[in-house]
């Protein structure tokens, strides 16, 4: 392993045709952590997790998991790590335990340690009473925890996570966080796509903002957070008094009424209260904050996290993780 990164990339580039997706960007991973990589849909996020899985050739750089060469060793990686992509990639004519002993199969667990795994992480997952129904009668969040036990089958230290909870309601999406969390305390190191701010500053140890193919800044929520500045006060205004104070502040506005401007000290908010009053504007409210990860990926995008479809470029490569079994137990380069 190189030193103690999992995962670590060194100037990976990649284009298709005349635009570049990744532009020499470097990512670590210290084993058992996890890192969130944040940015808008196009930035290159799920390009550089299937270059990192063996699903798809980088035009440049190097990267290696768990010790083994991307590029030059793709059966050794794809044997210490799970991926699971955006959409579900489980066959829905099967039952859940089916779908696990398949796989188990193709990893080569044999038949009865097949069928011991496969209950081991229906129990694990809760979805030991639908083990034997078809997943087509699955919920959205079943589906999505079913899909990250077949990433497991083989229990890897490695595992990707491509917004893995893209599209689930809020209770399904807790409980996968929570999933994500013990397996994060059995020592498993992940790498995790999202476009849920929220999510990367629960979960992650560290995380990496990309945008444009590269990645611009990187460090723990904290450190990124302090990059954006101190505290904010928000500010709110009926409707004629806002246009007179967005020119009196010069705040960012953030709501239909409200402005947001950084802070020094405590004393700032009564400065700008006093001068509110002076100029004759009611303010009808005001609220303190420290700075979140949506702060961070305004500052660093210039965009608040986009969920619309993907563009061209980074989303014709994710279409799920969906791996061929050759693929899957070496038997492909």
């Amino acid at each position: 392993m190189t030193g103690n990164y999992a995962i670590e990339a060194r100037g990976l580039r990649k284009a298709f045709g005349d635009l570049t997706v990744l532009d020499s960007v470097d990512l670590r991973v210290e084993s058992g952590t996890m890192l969130g990589v944040l940015g808008p849909n196009g930035a290159g996020k799920t390009t550089c997790v299937r270059i990192l899985s063996t699903l798809l050739g980088a035009d440049g750089g190097t990267a290696t998991i768990a010790g083994h060469d991307v590029m030059k060793e793709p059966r050794a990686v794809r044997r210490v790590i799970g991926l699971t992509g955006q959409d579900t990639a489980v066959d829905e004519l099967l039952t859940g335990e089916e779908n696990l002993v398949m796989m188990g199969q193709l990893f080569r667990l044999g038949g009865a340690a097949s069928r011991r795994r496969a209950a081991e992480l229906l129990d694990q997952f809760d979805l030991t009473d639908a083990a034997r129904r078809p997943v087509k009668t699955y919920s959205g969040g079943m589906r999505r925890r079913l899909d990250l036990a077949v990433s497991l089958i083989n229990s890897p230290p490695v595992l990707f996570l491509d917004e893995p909870t893209t599209g689930l309601d809020p209770t399904s999406r807790m409980a996968m966080w929570e999933t994500i969390r013990r397996l994060m305390a059995e020592g498993t190191t992940v790498l995790l796509t999202t476009q849920y701010l929220e999510e990367a500053d629960q979960l992650a140890d560290r995380v990496a903002v990309i945008d444009g193919g590269r990645v611009v800044a990187e460090g723990t929520a904290g450190e990124l957070k302090r990059k954006v500045g101190s505290e904010r006060v928000e500010l709110t205004f009926d409707g004629e008094d806002l246009a007179r104070a967005r020119a009196l502040f010069d705040g960012e506005h953030v709501g239909m009424q409200t402005l947001s401007m950084p802070i020094e000290s405590p004393s700032d908010v009564r400065d700008l209260l006093n001068l509110a009053a002076s100029q004759n504007l009611d303010v009808k409210g005001f609220a303190l904050h420290e700075p979140t990860l949506d702060d961070v990926f305004r500052t660093l995008t210039g965009s608040g996290p986009r969920t619309g479809a993907a563009t061209a470029a980074d989303g014709a490569t994710g279409a799920g993780a969906s791996v061929g079994a050759g693929a899957i137990t070496g038997e492909t380069a």
